[in-house]
Parts: structure tokens; sequence; C-alpha cells
């Protein structure tokens, strides 16, 4: 039996605003960027992620410790400062246990976006990793100042608002893990007609 094949406007997001973005009352300001764009918001709810989740939730790739570690290593050489450990594994461990802290240190908005290509655009919409160097008009770039030397000096994570999936596999990895099957839900969206529908019928309406 031939598989169906997923229409591109079912792709979908993981988005979690994270305790900074809480804090910083921007939930309504986040949501509407997402929202304007067209993407249908199928999945919502409040988490207090635990330390479990956290770590489930970073190392869904295995690998993920060692290229955290590798890429934190390769921060401190840029910078011409000696990192605490040359070992990958152990760096990537010590960030890892700093998200730990971050995450959990106060509640998230778990989100699942759906529409045509939703992993790539919400990230370009939420900005690059650190906001000094996110673009303006980027949900980052506008709405915090964090660096990763201010992170670096006080051995933390950086305070970037949300998360975003940084792929379609790692999104479906992401969503299965937040959400139960049936938080998810499946519902028509008026704006859908004017960005999907093949011929725009039924604008007008008919004597």
């Amino acid at each position: 039996m031939q598989e169906k094949i997923m229409h591109p406007k079912k792709e979908r997001s993981l988005v979690i605003i994270k305790p900074d973005g809480i804090q910083r009352s921007l939930i309504g300001e986040i949501i509407k960027r997402y929202e304007q764009a067209g993407f249908k918001m199928v999945g919502l709810k409040m988490v207090m992620p635990t330390e479990e989740l956290t770590e489930k939730h970073y190392t869904i790739d295995p690998d993920w410790v060692r290229k955290a570690g590798e890429k934190s290593i390769a921060s401190y050489d840029k910078k011409g400062v000696e990192p605490p450990s040359r070992d990958p594994l152990e760096i990537g461990n010590i960030v890892l246990n700093n998200l730990k802290k971050y995450l959990t240190s106060g509640p998230v908005i778990a989100m699942i976006w759906e529409g045509n290509k939703a992993v790539g655009i919400i990230r370009k919409i939420t900005g690059g990793t650190e906001p000094l160097s996110s673009d303006v008009g980027t949900i980052r770039g506008d709405y915090t100042i964090d660096s990763y030397d201010i992170a670096d000096t006080d051995n933390r994570p950086i305070r970037n608002l949300i998360h975003a999936s940084g792929t379609v596999e790692e999104a479906e990895a992401e969503i299965k893990l937040w959400f139960k099957e049936e938080e998810i839900f499946e519902y028509r969206l008026v704006q859908e007609a004017i960005l999907y529908d093949v011929n725009l019928d039924g604008i007008m309406e008919k004597s």
C-alpha cells in the first residue's frame, strides 16, 4: 500500500516560550508573531518542566551533548579563553546541567504551530540563537539583549526567550515528547482558505 504523502501545509514545529519569556510578559507578543505570519496553533499548554523532561528534550539527538561541548569549546577558543576542559562530553554535560537549571526555573508555554514550511519560517521569525546577532525584526533581535559574552561570564545559558524546532524530524520527536495525541487538535481556520485554497473559492458572495 502506497504511503500517503503529507501536504506541505501540515508541517508542524514545536515552540517553547522559556521562563524568561514568560517573566518578561512577552507571551502574547510572541504568539502574535507566529499567528500573524499565517501559522495555525494546534496545541498549547503551560508546563513546569522537570529535569528529566528537559534532559530528554535536549538529548533527542543522541549526539547533542558532544556537539554542544564542541560548540562551547570553539566559542572559548574564538575569544582566546581556555575552556574548563578540552573534553567535549564533559563540557557538553556542563552545558546540559545549566540548561536544566534554566528551563526548570519556572513554567514554560509549549505550543505546536502548523503550516507550510513551519520549521524554517518559524526559525526565521524567531531569530538566531544569540540575541545580539539576531536581525532586527526577529523576536530575539527585538525583545532581548543577552549575549554569549555575558552568559559565559556568568556561567549560565543564553536567555533567548524561545526554543523552536531545528528540523522537521526534530519537531516530530519533540512534539511527541511534550504533547499527548489528544492534546493536538485538527480544525479548520478560515484564513487557511486564503493561504492554501487553489482557486481562492468562496471569497465573493453569490447573489
